[in-house]
């Protein structure tokens, strides 16, 4: 029997090394390498399918089947997994520590448990600990099956008996397989224990729902390793202060991807929110100068938020430029954009920016919303409180179309807006038919002139 020996593998990428190095040469990434055991008894054990074993059928013969989904009573957790989860499926639920990620997957858990088995294995909580949990959050006493293991053996032996509808495990980084040597949470038990659960899933028709720790630079623990590994990929994101949690999809075999669900953190629990839009702007204030409504959209959702921009001289030599929930590089991007185009010295003055109630914009769609909240707190001049700004900035000052224009404008109509300054390529019939006045320009500058803060 060969002799198990030690290996260095790189967390960001696997990559293996005989030795220890400051720097993958794989991926370039310092101090990501860390020490597991190779055992060749174990790689020479599996069992080496030939070709002749496969069973290869044309796709024309392939009939369609409707697959039905495991539904709960949570509409925002349903929307984002594609209309529930599919059987036999690997879905990864990952999120900042104390982001309620435990607390939600038990929700959704509970509800899928009405009418099918669902076992909910914790490998870092006791059952009382547990217990006292799903008291408070009202479960129902007899709903799932509980269970506090770390064991995978254990647990896919149960599985493979109980043959549950959904088997939750929280978290991945508890569990081991007692045949390695490597250290619970560590790239080599991760990627094992996930192989095997996914082998089970596929094997037995078992939903298996994994929560993930993320890592302090924001990725989940084995990065692509468990993304690679998973048909679904689930992030819970939010500020641990703030009510709000956005449950975003950033990978779905089986439904639409950047799908967003949104839920509000209460004493009781997660509670969806149906209207996004009206939550975040309930506690707006009209009329104010720096604030700009914006209407961005995630995945087949569209939905309004106010962009916040405080520009103040600086009495340093360097400006500082902050931000929260947008691209701290756009925000630079688009004071140079203002000093250059614009005629605005934003070299000389500090700039703020935020998005109230923890959302977090990526589009460029925003571009515009953002430039006038700057422009407006620039000149403490308010903007409209019933316009929205839709569109993206160039570099040259204009103004670019997005997708999803009708989308956008028909729900600001929705919610009570009547005008919306849109890049000058908007076709005005767009707006009559969504109901609302459409206000076209060219450059930001323009723009800044119709929002009457230039």
């Amino acid at each position: 029997m060969a002799k198990a020996h030690s290996i260095y593998i790189c967390q960001a990428c696997e990559a293996r090394f005989p030795r220890w190095l400051g720097q993958c040469p794989a991926c370039g990434q310092w101090n990501t390498l860390e020490e597991a055991l190779a055992r060749p008894e174990q790689r020479q054990a599996r069992q080496v399918r030939t070709a002749s074993a496969i069973t290869m059928r044309m796709l024309g013969e392939l009939k369609e089947q409707a697959v039905p989904r495991l539904r709960s009573s949570i509409g925002e957790w349903d929307r984002v997994l594609g209309d529930g989860i599919v059987p036999g499926s690997v879905v990864l639920v990952g999120g900042d520590p104390g982001v309620g990620k435990s607390t939600l997957v038990m929700q959704a858990a509970d509800a899928i448990a009405t009418d099918r088995l669902v076992l909910y294995v914790s490998g870092e909580e006791s059952l009382a600990q547990v217990g006292l949990r799903a008291r408070r959050l009202g479960l129902r006493p007899n709903g799932m099956h509980l269970a506090a293991e770390t064991d995978l053996n254990v647990i896919i032996s149960s599985a493979e008996s109980e043959r549950p509808a959904v088997l939750v495990v929280d978290s991945i980084q508890s569990v081991y397989d007692p045949a390695l040597e490597a250290a619970p949470g560590s790239v080599t038990q991760l990627r094992e224990c996930t192989f095997r659960l996914h082998e089970v899933a596929k094997r037995c028709d078992v939903a298996v729902v994994l929560i993930g720790h993320v890592t302090k630079e924001g990725v989940l623990a084995g990065p692509k390793l468990l993304e690679h590994m998973v048909d679904a990929v689930l992030y819970l994101e939010g500020e641990r202060l703030q009510a709000y949690r956005l449950l975003r999809s950033v990978k779905n075999r089986y439904g639409a991807t950047s799908e967003v669900g949104v839920f509000e953190m209460l004493q009781e629990g997660m509670r969806e929110v149906s209207n996004p839009s009206a939550a975040f702007l309930a506690d707006r204030v009209g009329g104010g100068a720096g604030s700009v409504i914006v209407v961005t959209v995630e995945g087949t959702r569209p939905m309004l938020a106010e962009i916040q921009a405080l520009v103040t001289r600086t009495a340093l030599s360097i400006p500082r430029r902050m931000t929260s929930g947008v691209d701290f590089n756009r925000v630079v991007l688009l004071a140079a954009v203002l000093s250059k185009r614009g005629g605005v010295p934003m070299h000389d003055f500090d700039i703020h920016v935020n998005v109230v109630g923890g959302l977090r914009i990526e589009e460029p769609a925003a571009d515009l919303g953002t430039a006038l909240a700057m422009l407006s707190s620039f000149r403490d001049a308010p903007v409209d409180p019933e316009t929205v700004a839709i569109g993206e900035v160039g570099l040259a000052g204009e103004l670019r179309g997005v997708g999803q224009m009708e989308l956008r404008l028909r729900e600001a109509a929705k919610l009570g807006f009547r005008r919306a300054i849109v890049p000058s390529r908007v076709n005005e019939s767009i707006g009559f038919q969504a109901g609302i006045e459409i206000i076209r320009a060219a450059t930001v500058r323009e723009a800044a002139v119709r929002a009457g803060v230039q």
